[in-house]
């Protein structure tokens, strides 16, 4: 009688850590999926404000798209390093402060970060056609579920992966400052079709990380804590490989 009452003891204790991950999964992907809604929100605002289609009312073109005097202000002049930069000290400053910021503050310097890398890309519409990023989104969207869902559900431990894919990673950020000076499109294509590899690794293995990182005796504010982060990793990767599958299969202009 004393080992049925431990193994039923045990197996309710494991239905309550596994409704307890599945919530804590929940949460995270809940919240990747409001941060890139809110980059995309973001991004179709900021595309409204700066084009227009009459002719008389613009202040420049580019490649075909009629700039308004915002559009002229955000893209062509000293403004842009300002759009460009600001996600970077946005996820810089969250990384480094979560720890000592409260769960709704954390939770709500991620969604500005996503608001400001909405900013930032909204730039992809002035070179691709808005037909390629629509459906770069959804094979993004397709591949992604695909790749988390596999190093959510995998036994199989994938921090070897994980590992090579980070030292693709940095290899892939040489490559592209190597190239800021070189101008080679041949080696664009390479980047492109590497980092597509990378982030799709990166996906499944930070998946498997985020899910190993959910304690079930955290109290509410670390497991929120956690929650952002691996939301904000989840989106990094998102973002990631819809760039460079965009950079590899997008139509230009």
């Amino acid at each position: 009688m004393a080992d049925l009452r431990n193994f039923q003891t045990r197996a309710q204790t494991g239905e309550l850590i596994d409704q307890g991950l599945r919530t804590y999964m929940l949460k995270v992907y809940n919240l990747m999926a409001l941060g890139l809604a809110i980059t995309g929100i973001a991004a179709y605002g900021i595309l409204a404000l700066t084009t227009t289609n009459d002719p008389a009312s613009a202040a420049a073109t580019v490649h075909g798209t009629l700039l308004t005097s915002a559009g002229v202000a955000i893209y062509g002049s000293p403004l842009r390093w300002v759009v460009m930069l600001a996600p970077l000290a946005a996820v810089f400053f969250l990384s480094f402060r979560i720890n000592s910021m409260s769960v709704s503050a954390a939770r709500t310097t991620f969604l500005v970060y996503a608001a400001l890398v909405g900013l930032s890309l909204s730039s992809i519409f002035l070179v691709y056609t808005t037909g390629s990023v629509v459906q770069t989104f959804f094979i993004t969207a397709a591949s992604f579920g695909a790749l988390s869902l596999y190093g959510y559900t995998t036994k199989r431990s994938l921090s070897g992966m994980g590992s090579f894919m980070m030292m693709g990673l940095f290899g892939l950020i040489l490559a592209s400052l190597v190239n800021i000076f070189m101008q080679s499109s041949a080696l664009q294509f390479a980047i492109s079709a590497i980092g597509v590899l990378v982030f799709a690794g990166l996906t499944a293995y930070d998946t498997q990380r985020i899910k190993e990182l959910y304690f079930e005796a955290d109290n509410s504010d670390v497991a929120g804590r956690k929650a952002i982060m691996g939301a904000l990793t989840l989106y990094l990767d998102f973002i990631n490989l819809f760039m460079f599958l965009l950079q590899f299969m997008g139509n230009r202009k």
